[in-house]
């Protein structure tokens, strides 16, 4: 337990607020340090034009794309793949303006896990979000980037997250950040840092646009239809328009394996004989090398904060942009079971909600490689016929998305069965297709991985800097 006595004028400070976390946070001793700064210090407010969130009002949800703009949350910001998957009206949403972003703003999470941090790029354009994400909107005064890397280093969070309140749900406020104090480090340094984190900004819109291309591609090629909400099963928003599924199958299709009508769907049945009718395709096993699927298994987690330590990354880590993970202790770990490149992991575990992460794929790029991934993930690599990139971008599309789903068994946490998964169909094209696809694939992951690396370069110059005034 963390206790400490502290003077009266700290309660003044702080217009009187009595909560022993405000006062007992890293913040409070990293303000000190910001404030003494051997630069000139201002607060946030100073450096924007505004910082507010929108998006407030009541929403419908619409599953027609022309009739809706796209809608993330404060979980979905902080992804590598922001694709929309919920729309919202255009027409009975109130005030919708207030809901779109703009390049070149800085988000923050504002409700229960705050004070995460992102830039906006290209691909977050004329997308809506949530009341839960606070909008930075920088003025020029000082660098958009530089501005972004201060908050998003471990100083910036502390005072960020100095201001959190609420039992349960915990929130920031826009009026509390707009009181950060911000130090304004030499101009060459500022330019430095800003520069970083424009280039990462425009390698993700580069990354995005390659894996775009790469789908593109693949329905150029395979010249199969785009699908319609009509042609699958899913767990979202109720629209009286939606047919109702119900159908009839022979007794004799009925075994032991599955008796749930999600996996014998009527909707799934024909999607799937459609796919095997327009094109050559081989099942997802044979694409697979002679280990077909497998995990890294159970083991151990004991967290420790220790140079001997191991990273873990989970379902909830390895979709974002800046993955995390957690340090355990290496005893009882398969180290010899680490992430390869080029492998497809599919989150194994979750729920069926459209914007849950149940059912979905990832390439293992240079960041994933030489990674220890939970136990929770279906891991394949593929044969040497089949190149990884290309097997990648047909399950990361919505048929090969649709088609994992349908595989699902469980109530609340749900599991593929993996011998209906390993029956899913993909189409083969000729070699040289399948390799275009490829590099697309391991060109956008690479450059995401640059992001990454770039990203990190302007926010450890950030921390150096301040940390070199405790000396």
């Amino acid at each position: 337990m963390k206790t400490q006595i502290i003077p009266s004028n700290w309660m003044l400070e702080a217009d009187l607020r009595l909560d022993a976390e405000y006062h007992l946070s890293d913040g409070r001793k990293t303000r000190k340090l910001v404030e003494q700064s051997p630069f000139k210090v201002e607060v946030l407010d100073k450096y924007s034009s505004r910082i507010f969130y929108g998006g407030r009002s009541s929403r419908k949800y619409v599953s027609k794309k022309d009739k809706g703009i796209p809608f993330i949350g404060s979980k979905d910001m902080l992804k590598a793949d922001i694709s929309p998957r919920k729309y919202i009206s255009k027409k009975e949403t109130i005030d919708i303006a207030a809901y779109l972003l703009e390049t070149n703003w800085i988000l923050i999470s504002r409700s229960g896990n705050v004070g995460n941090t992102v830039f906006t790029n290209t691909d977050f354009l004329h997308k809506g979000a949530s009341e839960h994400i606070i909008r930075v909107v920088p003025n020029g005064k000082i660098e958009a980037g530089y501005l972004y890397a201060f908050l998003s280093s471990k100083f910036g969070y502390a005072l960020m997250t100095q201001g959190t309140f609420g039992a349960v749900i915990r929130h920031i406020e826009p009026n509390f950040l707009s009181q950060i104090p911000i130090p304004l480090f030499p101009a060459p340094l500022r330019s430095k840092i800003n520069n970083l984190i424009m280039d990462s900004a425009r390698k993700k819109e580069e990354a995005t646009k390659y894996l775009n291309d790469a789908n593109e591609k693949l329905f150029e090629f395979t010249k199969l239809k785009q699908l319609t909400n009509e042609d699958f099963d899913f767990f979202a928003h109720h629209d009286n328009k939606r047919t109702i599924s119900t159908f009839a199958i022979p007794s004799d299709e009925i075994n032991c394996l599955t008796l749930n009508a999600f996996n014998h769907s009527n909707r799934m049945r024909k999607l799937t004989e459609y796919t095997k009718n327009s094109h050559k395709t081989i099942s997802l096993e044979s694409c697979l090398d002679q280990a077909k699927f497998f995990s890294t298994g159970s083991f151990p987690r004991l967290e420790l904060n220790s140079p001997k330590s191991i990273r873990l990354i989970n379902q909830t880590d390895i979709f974002s942009t800046k993955i995390k993970g957690k340090n355990i202790a290496r005893k009882n770990v398969r180290v010899d079971n680490l992430v390869k490149y080029g492998e497809i992991l599919i989150a194994a575990v979750g729920t069926l909600g459209e914007n849950e992460t149940f059912g979905r794929v990832i390439f293992a790029n240079e960041e994933l490689t030489e990674q220890l991934v939970s136990g929770e993930f279906i891991r394949m690599k593929t044969s040497s016929e089949i190149p990884s990139g290309y097997l990648f971008t047909w399950l990361n599309s919505e048929y090969g998305f649709r088609m994992i789903r349908s595989t699902q068994t469980g109530t609340k946490l749900c599991r593929p069965i993996q011998k209906l998964l390993a029956n899913i169909p993909v189409p083969i094209l000729p070699e040289p297709k399948m390799h275009q696809i490829d590099s697309l694939v391991k060109k956008a992951h690479s450059l995401r991985w640059e992001s990454v690396i770039l990203e990190g370069k302007a926010i450890n110059l950030i921390e150096k800097e301040i940390e070199s005034w405790q000396k």
